[in-house]
């Protein structure tokens, strides 16, 4: 079993460890940690034998944890980390934005970050534009002129960076030379889609990557999931641009509306099956319909 005492020495380090050995999103790390603060609740499920705390049964938690707890690893990922030029952000620093915290005991335990932090924060006007990866010619151009037409207006265009929708919004807030900010999945080193590799190294230099999961960190279905509770939580609205009836941004609006988050669709085609989402949205979860930049601002 690895000396814990030697992998966690204060708060971030504490935190940095949970991203590293926790699945994100996991509630009973979240509801641990804020009963005995991160450090001791790491400790406690690295090394401890206690289970339960005030309630909180943690020996799930450790069944889960434990076997993938590695000082070599941890050491492993801040090297990776330093080399990037990345850096590590926790609920106490002034970049971090506090929309998080809507997440409760889902909440990320912190963030690695890789090139204009300061972009980051609660006060940022944030917009996430998001769709299908299998986009239309229609789909893009919308997402290029809406993205574009955003950045103008001083808002910070939040995306996946995959293909398609994602895509095109960060491509076209940085040709604006407005904010972007790109959510990962994976590590900041494992960033997905690999055919991006260029457009991360952009948004990089001209704008932020951000993930919650630690280097070495491959991107999964389940991280992909989790990933989306971020997009939701930290943009002031959400607008789909093109959506298929299963497209996983329809996973992102489902949290947006569960928090409260406003989400916008733009119609398309009725014969379309890349808007068939869009339109599931407006009919079924009282998404607004949305066609022009004046109208997502108002949202």
């Amino acid at each position: 079993m690895t000396t814990v005492t030697r992998i966690v020495t204060d708060d971030r380090e504490a935190r940095q460890a949970w991203a590293q050995f926790c699945e994100p999103g996991d509630g009973l790390a979240g509801a641990l940690i804020q009963r005995l603060g991160a450090v001791e609740a790491f400790t406690q499920i690295a090394t401890g034998s206690h289970t339960n705390f005030d309630g909180i049964d943690a020996a799930p938690l450790r069944e889960r944890m434990r076997p993938r707890i590695s000082e070599g690893e941890f050491r492993a990922a801040n090297a990776i980390a330093a080399k990037l030029g990345s850096t590590f952000i926790t609920p106490e620093d002034p970049e971090w934005d506090t929309r998080l915290d809507v997440l409760g005991v889902h909440r990320p335990h912190g963030l690695w970050v890789l090139g204009k932090k300061e972009l980051l924060g609660t006060d940022t006007n944030t917009t996430a534009v998001l769709g299908s990866r299998a986009a239309t010619g229609y789909g893009e151009f919308q997402s290029v002129e809406l993205a574009s037409g955003l950045s103008r207006r001083g808002h910070t265009i939040l995306s996946c960076g995959g293909y398609g929708i994602g895509g095109a919004a960060t491509r076209a807030t940085l040709a604006s030379e407005g904010n972007a900010v790109v959510i990962l999945a994976g590590g900041l080193d494992r960033a997905y889609p690999a055919g991006h590799a260029a457009l991360f190294a952009r948004v990089a230099e001209a704008g932020v990557l951000v993930s919650e999961l630690a280097p070495m960190t491959s991107p999964t279905k389940w991280r992909f999931l989790q990933r989306n509770r971020i997009l939701a939580a930290m943009a002031n609205r959400v607008l789909i641009v093109e959506a298929g009836w299963r497209s996983g941004s329809l996973n992102v609006a489902g949290h947006a509306i569960a928090i409260g988050t406003p989400v916008g669709a733009m119609p398309g085609p009725v014969t379309s099956a890349a808007s068939a989402g869009c339109h599931r949205l407006i009919r079924e979860y009282g998404a607004t319909l949305v066609t022009t930049v004046e109208e997502v601002e108002a949202l």
